[in-house]
């Protein structure tokens, strides 16, 4: 079943002294996407530090891009064992700022710390790379034209921008299941939404924004877990379940879901959006 959520929206500023003088011993972690959320720690300031920058050149880079809305992703968690470079994507768009300018706000779904359960949040650039990151990297795929006008449209809807939310919640979620739902599946079916055909009523399920995107040549990644780590997992993280996956696949140990990477390759190839562009800070 479908679930509704009231978007948690916060923002910050992108003044990168700014942020380390009154950031650090303030924030606390309260939601993350594929990561672990046990004894969660106040940043330190060479990490606040680092964050903000990579912040602050992706904001220049979207504004000298020309792009309303892109799909933007991050570097959460370590998933090179995958093959995998990031962990966590996002709607990136510009919002009016009421003065006759516009900020970057970035649209996307989080797991709630130690639960099962997820919230959609609306933050700036510089929260959503303040997360822990594994590695200093962004990577965006700025959506064609076409498609940035109805996404943009969409997620300043309210109710569009969290129609296709399912508040339970697993990492590993079944690409093609409604169970779940992790964040990177939601970004992809708000992208779906989005582009129903005009005149088809709202809402749209979950099952009908799959079948877009099937439609479109989307594939999701197959990870390869096998059974004594599918058990640890479900034993010790209330954010990892198994049992949407179709029982073939999991006792094969093929576990089909969405992931960063699958998500940037295939817009391009769908002509759904240009190359992708990757920014990072490296030593």
């Amino acid at each position: 079943m479908t679930t509704r959520t009231t978007f948690r929206t916060t923002t910050l500023r992108t003044t990168v002294l700014a942020a380390v003088l009154t950031l650090t011993a303030l924030i606390t972690p309260a939601a993350h996407a594929g990561r672990s959320c046990a004894a969660p720690q106040p940043p330190k300031t060479v990490t606040v530090e680092r964050a903000m920058t990579l912040a602050a050149r992706t904001h220049q880079a979207l504004e000298a891009s020309g792009a309303r809305v892109v799909v933007l992703a991050r570097a959460g968690q370590d998933l090179t064992q995958y093959g995998l470079r990031y962990s966590h994507v996002g709607i990136a768009y510009q919002q009016d700022d009421g003065k006759g300018g516009h900020v970057w706000r970035v649209l996307h779904k989080l797991n709630e710390c130690g639960t099962a359960v997820a919230s959609i949040y609306r933050q700036g650039l510089g929260e959503f790379f303040l997360d822990d990151l594994w590695r200093f990297e962004a990577a965006w795929v700025v959506l064609s034209p076409a498609v940035q006008e109805r996404v943009l449209a969409a997620v300043q809807d309210p109710y569009r921008a969290t129609a296709m939310h399912q508040r339970p919640y697993s990492m590993v979620s079944y690409a093609w299941g409604q169970t779940y739902q992790q964040s990177n599946q939601w970004a992809i079916e708000t992208l779906a939404m989005a582009m129903r055909p005009d005149g088809l009523p709202m809402p749209l399920s979950r099952g009908q924004a799959q079948a877009w995107l099937q439609f479109q040549g989307y594939q999701p990644t197959v990870l390869r877990i096998n059974a004594m780590t599918r058990l640890g997992a479900r034993l010790t993280a209330a954010n990892v379940a198994f049992d949407d996956h179709p029982s073939a696949q999991r006792f094969s140990d093929n576990i089909a879901t969405v992931t960063a990477d699958s998500v940037l390759q295939w817009l391009p190839r769908a002509g759904l959006g240009q190359p992708m562009v990757t920014l990072g800070l490296w030593p």
